[in-house]
C-alpha cells in the first residue's frame, strides 16, 4: 500500500511513522520517501489482514495526516 503524507518532513517523521505501523503490523516493510511524501507499506501477510483505514488510524494517532494512493492488488 501507498499512502501520501504531506506532513512528513525528516527522519524523526520517518521513524514514528515506521514505529506506528510496525505497532499494528510488526512484519511490515515501511519505505519512506521524504522528497516525494510518499509511504510504501509492504509484506503485510498475515492472518488478519492489516486495512488501509487501520494504517491511517494508526498515523493519525501521532499526528500525521496521510491518503491511500494505491493499495494492494
Amino acid at each position: 500500500m501507498k499512502f501520501h503524507v504531506p506532513d512528513m518532513t525528516c527522519n524523526h517523521c520517518v521513524q514514528s511513522i515506521s514505529t506506528a505501523v510496525q505497532s499494528i503490523q510488526p512484519e511490515a516493510v515501511v519505505v519512506c520517501d521524504l522528497t516525494q511524501h510518499m509511504v510504501e507499506i509492504g509484506d503485510l501477510a498475515q492472518a488478519v489482514p492489516v486495512t488501509p483505514e487501520q494504517l491511517i488510524e494508526a498515523l493519525d494517532g501521532i499526528g500525521f495526516e496521510a491518503t491511500l494512493v494505491q493499495a494492494n492488488a
